[in-house]
């Protein structure tokens, strides 16, 4: 699929304002597709329920013709549609939210971040965030207003824990921006997967994109064809024989990238319900090793995943290089403590 751009006109009405056109071209080698999973797979926020609305009346067109939304799409066809502008979601109000500051000055700050805390505002997700919390401690964070991002250099998933800068100043943001960009920080991330891995240290590369078939989850494509490049070094901290505990270190930084890196390798993050990793592999040898599993997803309900070390250049003084590191959560802590009592039985 190409977008070739967003349609505007610029003799727009007021009531035009209110829609967004796009234009699709499917490309070559594509088998025929329902046009409703097509735009599904494709727009961003965007229920398929919205896109089939959208087709009941007439604003889904194949090569300019309207079409229903079991219509087929072939490759080299041309797809446009228009849907209704969704409103404004999104009214930020500080909030007192207890933050685990581990470092601030006047450029930064430096946040342990805790599992379940959603770092911005998005749909299902309006208030509570970590957001939500730095506006109520700092003034005049850079992109503060309409931004739903004030401040925020990058982000980590709602359940996994560890650590965030956030930049203070519009200088301190551009300039960190610029070293996630250039891959010039340092990132280390601690895994819990399933099995045994193999090597003792390596390196996943592989495009990283999202799903052809499931547009919620990333997958990794090998021939580089979809997806943007993406790098994970690994080394093996810890083996269980049925689990391993492994250090990421990110060269590039795309969503999910450790936890689709992993899952491509073999070994999904341990309670990763949207990778596999809530479900074991099968352990015959091992005694009621399905019970033991079962019972770890339970005491661990997320992903067992942990940014544990950052580092970069310091705004103010680029000739300090500041590392932060965090210990492993309460609950990954015990989940270790829980497999090295199990492996220590075999």
């Amino acid at each position: 699929m190409i977008e070739l751009d967003d349609e505007a006109d610029d003799a727009m009405s007021a009531d035009e304002e209110l829609f967004v056109h796009h234009r699709f071209l499917a490309e070559p080698g594509q088998g025929p597709l329902r046009v409703d999973k097509f735009l599904f797979n494709f727009l961003q926020k965007t229920s398929r329920n919205r896109i089939q609305k959208a087709a009941e009346v007439g604003a889904i067109r194949v090569n300019g013709q309207p079409v229903k939304s079991n219509h087929r799409v072939k490759a080299g066809e041309e797809v446009t549609v228009v849907l209704a502008q969704p409103p404004r979601e999104f009214v930020l109000e500080a909030e007192a939210i207890d933050l685990d500051i581990i470092y601030l000055d006047d450029d930064l700050a430096v946040i342990n971040k805790p599992a379940g805390m959603v770092v911005h505002p998005a749909i299902g997700h309006f208030t509570g965030t970590l957001v939500h919390g730095l506006l109520h401690l700092f003034q005049n964070l850079p992109g503060a207003g309409p931004d739903v991002r004030p401040g925020l250099v990058h982000r980590i998933d709602k359940d996994t824990t560890g650590l965030l800068v956030v930049a203070r100043t519009d200088y301190a943001l551009a300039f960190l921006a610029k070293q996630f960009a250039d891959h010039s920080c340092e990132r280390e991330y601690h895994a819990l997967v399933w099995g045994n891995v193999r090597e003792d240290r390596g390196t996943v590369t592989g495009h990283i994109g999202r799903s052809l078939q499931d547009r919620k989850v990333q997958a990794v494509f090998a021939d580089g064809k979809h997806g943007k490049h993406a790098v994970t070094h690994y080394e093996v901290l810890e083996r269980f024989h049925f689990a391993t505990l492994v250090a990421c270190r990110l060269e590039t930084g795309r969503t999910h990238q450790i936890r689709a890196h992993m899952k491509h390798l073999g070994h999904s993050v341990v309670g990763d319900t949207i990778y596999g990793g809530d479900k074991a592999p099968h352990r015959p040898e091992l005694p009621k090793f399905a019970q033991f599993a079962h019972r770890t997803v339970e005491m661990l309900p997320r992903q067992a995943l942990h940014a544990r070390l950052l580092g970069f250049e310091h705004p103010s003084r680029p000739d300090e290089r500041l590392v932060f590191e965090a210990p492993l959560p309460d609950d990954m802590q015990a989940v270790l403590e829980r497999f090295r009592r199990y492996a220590a039985q075999k």
